[in-house]
């Protein structure tokens, strides 16, 4: 037991907010993830770990950053949609 009280808050608020904060964090994840590829050497090995498991795999560096670069834009539409969408209820 943490010693606090639990929180009371409405309806799905908390959970929303726990949302938008992992968002945050996957997109801060996937920017360094980005960066570290686009600045690795053109003769540098990359290996992408197999969910759920210890193994590795080689795979091409520029297709792994193209598909990271997308992953990113797909996490910051989803947080600007989320951004969009609490706008427009504060606007109601």
């Amino acid at each position: 037991m943490s010693g606090r009280p639990p929180r009371q808050e409405e309806g799905g608020d908390s959970a929303k907010l726990r949302h938008k904060d992992e968002l945050s964090r996957k997109i801060k994840e996937q920017k360094v993830v980005v960066d570290e590829l686009s600045n690795l050497k053109k003769n540098r090995k990359v290996y992408r770990q197999q969910p759920n498991s210890n193994i590795f795999f080689l795979v091409d560096r520029t297709e792994t950053l193209s598909q990271c670069k997308n992953t990113l834009d797909e996490l910051k539409k989803a947080h600007q949609e989320m951004e969009n969408s609490e706008k427009t209820k504060i606007k109601k």
